[in-house]
């Protein structure tokens, strides 16, 4: 072959690797363009194994080591939810429903999904006063903060609940917390709908939120989600063999029971706690998504310190001054706004809390459910 020959051949490569390259350049955006037009991913998220090939997940999934708790945290709405289960079918006639919204401990950190405050009062209350079954549905998420309470109540209610159980607390509150949740700048466009649509008065551009660009919207940048719910549904076969969905330790190091000599809480100024600092406004927007579905709002058991400087804080959390002022505040827009409220936060004897001021052991959630079912006048 003549150096011609190699001239026209070298040639004839180089178009075809143009071709090839221009080709799968136009296929590369033709992809991301439609990926970006149809924005398939709430509907992917609705295609699960999980109550169809697996069983459902009894909390939404949460994890920090996946391969031990085959559990990985994702925050993708109508992925989370599909593998809940809540999602497996039709609400049965007989069925009275309630979910139940709130932080880790709702959640149930530190316990067996069988051990959360929903779980237990599900097997404690078979009946309501008209003998329908009583189910309780775990949709607690770890995180403090309210508004992050109020996007899954929100997607929530298509599930048709006759009762919702919100436990909050003080911690939950601040203004300052409320967009700080992983949860909430991955949902922010939802939040953004409920922030026009319910006149929360976020003040979104100023807080350092993620906004979502057309790349977001992309294959590509959407890649990783779009793993995390395939892993998600790998991780069921594991969950639906053991049951677990939480690396539990051996041993637990537990809450501080001698606490520092300090009345700091945030910036705020020792015996006064601004109302229009707390996320009252949070709670009403839950109220009105709410509709005619009776909301309990429950400022949940905490864990109550005996111990060194007791006297100046309750435990780690909260300085005395602030969380007495908080159950004033909470007292009164509860009569205020007519809401529906529960005080239960000396409920749980100091015992039967573990790692944290808010995160109880089963028989101090078994306290809270026991109260509860007597309190709904459930059927023993």
């Amino acid at each position: 072959m003549n150096s011609k020959q190699h001239e026209n051949l070298a040639n004839i490569e180089k178009n075809f690797a143009v071709r090839v390259f221009i080709k799968s350049f136009v296929i590369f955006l033709v992809i991301n363009l439609t990926f970006l037009l149809i924005k398939p991913v709430p509907h992917i998220g609705k295609l699960s194994a999980y109550n169809r090939v697996i069983s459902g997940r009894l909390r939404l999934p949460y994890g920090d080591n996946p391969n031990k708790a085959f559990n990985l945290t994702i925050f993708q709405l109508e992925t989370i939810f599909a593998s809940h289960e809540i999602s497996s079918g039709k609400k049965p006639s007989n069925e009275y429903r309630i979910i139940t919204i709130g932080d880790s401990s709702t959640w149930g950190f530190l316990l067996k999904p069988d051990d959360t405050f929903a779980s237990i009062l599900t097997n404690i209350s078979p009946h309501n006063h008209e003998g329908k079954i009583v189910k309780a549905y775990n949709l607690g998420y770890p995180g403090m903060s309210l508004t992050k309470d109020l996007l899954l109540l929100s997607h929530a209610m298509q599930y048709q609940p006759d009762l919702i159980l919100w436990l909050i607390t003080l911690e939950s509150l601040p203004q300052q917390k409320q967009l700080t949740s992983p949860f909430v700048e991955n949902n922010f466009q939802l939040l953004n709908k409920l922030n026009h649509s319910l006149d929360l008065k976020l003040e979104l551009s100023y807080f350092s939120i993620k906004k979502y660009n057309l790349w977001d919207e992309t294959l590509i940048g959407q890649r990783r989600q779009l793993a995390d719910m395939v892993r998600l549904q790998l991780y069921g076969v594991m969950w639906a063999a053991t049951g677990i969905d939480q690396e539990i330790p051996d041993e637990i190091v537990l809450r501080m029971d001698d606490l520092e000599d300090s009345e700091d809480y945030y910036d705020f100024s020792p015996t006064h706690l601004p109302v229009n600092e707390l996320a009252f406004n949070v709670l009403d927007a839950g109220s009105r998504i709410s509709g005619s579905t009776p909301l309990i709002i429950i400022n949940e058991p905490m864990f109550i310190s005996k111990g060194k400087n007791s006297h100046i804080r309750y435990n780690f959390y909260y300085p005395r001054w602030a969380y007495d002022e908080y159950r004033e505040l909470l007292n009164e827009q509860c009569r205020f706004n007519n809401w529906q409220c529960l005080d239960l936060w000396d409920l749980v004897p100091e015992s039967e809390f573990t790692n944290t001021a808010i995160h109880m052991t089963p028989a101090g959630v078994t306290y809270l459910a026991e109260y509860m079912r007597e309190y709904l006048k459930f059927n023993n």
